[in-house]
């Protein structure tokens, strides 16, 4: 049994055995969030699933685009159906401390959207309900004190977010949340916290095929107007690619000229984070390097038979922001920030590919993995918090007009980092240019309203004048691996309404 197994027994052996003890007190609460979103000239589709094509496919035959090809979810054209819905999240906890050191929280979590879950056919009368959607959200033991040092222990299914969310967040959207099942230790002594993790990513039960993620994440806080975090994490994917099944002497000659030959991958990620007040003036910058096997990636870049074997993370990305807060009236926050996550496209046109049918192997383009993120720059670009391979410089002011009322406004530019080549005559497929690198700008507008401590109201309006480098299309959602590209270049919009009430 590995030693991470026995520490998962140990541990939860540990924490049950303790919570035997007399229930002292139990907690119930939860939260309804109802949100209402509209995009205009944006997706052809949806935000989710596939896109559609964009190219002509014999014009990149044998040229490695990844996994998505050249489908792209987005349009940019006024002449599509325009996409609504309204989406709801409701959820219930229960907190029982068995002692002042010992306790457990469950948590479930309903979510859909309106009119999808529960519908009445008017035509015939006949009502049809969907299988329900009530699940597991968390569920874990805690220690405190743990052993009788100042330590916290997490056994179960259990949000975590690091710092602001930058890498590791608790949320996908605002209404949707994000889970890891596994033990997280949290150290915290005066201004020094310290915080280690094993989760569980994927099981796979035949083999070491398991996709894990391990961490450490340290934070001091005893400077005068600078606090630091420091990490390492490790995403480590054990399952195996394969490209061909072939009888024994292919299978030497694959072996002899390097290819389909897949190792487990090992995304490393480590960081510092500065940040703190200084007067009136607030900062905070965020850096990380990328470095590691990527075989799990380079197998998805597979133009004809083999990917590539022989990939590597090799990454960097940051994120700074720069405040300064009036002293007047409706207290205005004015800020300045950027962004860059280093990309690369190497999808050219080689005539090696084609003259040698793959046999060479090829070449992927990998960029920075934003990880598990919930901290977006945008809700027409980057939903999900899944952009790479761009940069972006934003400037904006924050206001609170009242005790319950604030909002803001935010301007945005965006910029490719590698931007994709097409072919300048369709046909002539090596003869090829450069696509525009500008994504275009937003304005983002918000206003919230604080009814009182436990509800609240949001409106957001955001706006995206297209720049051609969308029109035209390049590599830079899902972490660099998804073409985004329009069949017009008109711009976009996006309206939201939140409304949210914990209890």
């Amino acid at each position: 049994m590995a030693f991470k197994h026995v520490l998962v027994f140990l541990l939860t052996w540990a924490l049950a055995s303790t919570a035997m003890a007399e229930l002292q007190s139990v907690e119930v609460g939860g939260s309804i969030r109802i949100r209402g979103r509209h995009w205009d000239n944006n997706y052809s589709r949806s935000f989710i699933g596939t896109g559609t094509p964009r190219y002509v496919g014999y014009n990149f035959a044998a040229r490695p685009l990844g996994p998505f090809g050249l489908l792209s979810r987005f349009d940019f054209d006024s002449r599509g159906e325009d996409f609504t819905f309204v989406e709801q999240n409701t959820r219930l906890y229960v907190k029982a401390d068995f002692s002042d050191d010992v306790g457990s929280f469950v948590e479930f979590e309903s979510f859909g959207t309106w009119g999808s879950d529960f519908r009445s056919n008017y035509i015939t009368g006949q009502d049809g309900t969907d299988a329900p959607d009530l699940k597991l959200y968390q569920a874990y033991i805690e220690t405190r004190n743990t052993v009788g040092l100042p330590l916290r222990a997490r056994v179960g299914r259990q949000e975590m977010k690091l710092g602001k969310g930058w890498l590791v967040g608790d949320s996908i959207t605002p209404a949707l949340g994000f889970v890891f099942d596994g033990i997280r230790l949290t150290y915290q002594q005066n201004d020094l916290t310290i915080d280690a993790w094993s989760h569980k990513l994927a099981e796979n039960n035949a083999g070491d095929n398991d996709v894990d993620f391990y961490g450490l994440y340290g934070t001091y806080s005893g400077l005068e107007n600078l606090s630091v975090s420091a990490w390492w994490m490790l995403v480590r994917d054990g399952a195996t690619a394969t490209d061909t099944t072939l009888g024994p002497g292919a299978e030497w000659l694959e072996s002899y000229l390097g290819r389909d030959d897949y190792d487990p991958t090992y995304l490393n990620t480590v960081g510092l984070r500065f940040w703190g007040n200084l007067g009136a003036f607030d900062y905070d910058w965020e850096l990380a390097y990328q470095f590691g096997d990527a075989d799990s990636v380079g197998a998805l870049f597979r133009p004809l038979t083999y990917g590539d074997n022989d990939a590597e993370f090799d990454a960097f990305g940051t994120d700074l922001i720069l405040g300064y807060t009036l002293d007047r009236t409706w207290q205005p926050r004015i800020y300045v920030g950027g962004a860059y996550y280093e990309g690369e496209d190497n999808r050219d046109f080689r005539w090696g590919d084609r003259l040698f049918g793959g046999l060479r192997g090829t070449e992927s383009s990998i960029s920075f993995n934003r990880l598990f993120s919930d901290y977006g720059y945008g809700l027409l670009l980057d939903i999900n918090s899944e952009l790479s391979n761009f940069w972006q410089f934003r400037a904006g002011v924050d206001v609170k007009p009242t005790e319950k009322i604030s909002g803001g406004l935010r301007v945005a530019y965006y910029e490719s980092v590698a931007p994709f080549d097409t072919p300048v005559i369709p046909g002539l497929a090596p003869w090829t240019r450069e696509n525009d690198d500008s994504l275009g700008w937003t304005t983002f507008l918000w206003s919230k309203y604080q009814y009182s401590p436990d509800l609240s109201i949001a409106v957001i309006w955001e706006h995206l004048f297209t720049g051609d480098g969308l029109a035209q299309g390049n590599f830079f959602s899902r972490n660099a691996l998804e073409f985004t590209g329009g069949t017009d270049n008109e711009d976009a919009n996006y309206l939201h309404f939140n409304i949210y009430i914990k209890f």
